[in-house]
């Protein structure tokens, strides 16, 4: 289903019934990435799944900035009057969730934020060349944002007093020393390291994630 906010459209997947959870795909994905999480999720939550402006079946604007898809955000919630809300958020997702939080402090009853980062340099180097290199041969705007946002000070976090879960992979995309000092900085946050794994894959395997997501928006 779609609903209009601002001059655009948001598509979404609404399931289930219980305290509102958002989830938030990362660059380049939809909602769908999300598929064998939302049937276990709707047990004990109504879930909006959202496609993000310029992803899925949203509407395509020139604008891609993470402040600009958190305002998107805000107003879907506002236009849909939800109340005592908390999302997860996947990369992007969670910098346009961890975005309008620090934008928002207590808006979210509790945040789950996965694989996250604050500037482009949290990168490690190798995967930030890749990033470059591909960036140069296709021009793709998603890539470009990654490349030049988001922009958060560590600074910033400590308005954010929302329960909040960090959760990373051993094998991430970005440099370890990042998620303890998010977590040592954030005034209410746990982190979560999963061995074995990469930045995506932990996503898409609802055994894995799945578990620490009940016990923590329980």
């Amino acid at each position: 289903m779609k609903i209009a906010i601002g001059n655009i459209k948001l598509n979404y997947e609404k399931q289930g019934d219980g305290t509102p959870l958002v989830l938030l795909h990362g660059n380049g994905e939809d909602h769908h990435i999300f598929d064998k999480l939302i049937p276990l999720l709707q047990e004990d939550h109504t879930v909006y799944a959202i496609d993000s402006r310029n992803h899925g079946e949203s509407s395509r604007t020139e604008d891609y900035a993470y402040e600009t898809m958190a305002k998107d955000l805000e107003e879907f919630i506002n236009v849909l009057g939800l109340k005592d809300v908390s999302v997860v958020g996947f990369s992007d997702g969670a910098i346009i969730a961890l975005t309008l939080a620090i934008h928002k402090p207590g808006l979210f009853a509790k945040m789950g934020l996965l694989g996250v980062n604050l500037k482009p340099s949290d990168f490690k180097e190798e995967y930030l060349k890749e990033l470059q290199d591909e960036y140069e041969e296709t021009k793709d705007p998603l890539l470009k944002l990654m490349l030049e946002q988001p922009d958060i000070e560590l600074e910033q976090l400590c308005k954010v007093t929302t329960p909040t879960l960090v959760v990373a992979a051993e094998n991430d995309l970005f440099k370890p020393e990042l998620y303890s000092s998010m977590v040592s900085t954030l005034p209410n946050a746990e982190l979560l390291i999963l061995p074995g794994y990469d930045h995506n894959s932990y996503v898409i395997n609802q055994d894995v994630l799945y578990p620490h997501l009940k016990r923590f928006f329980q």
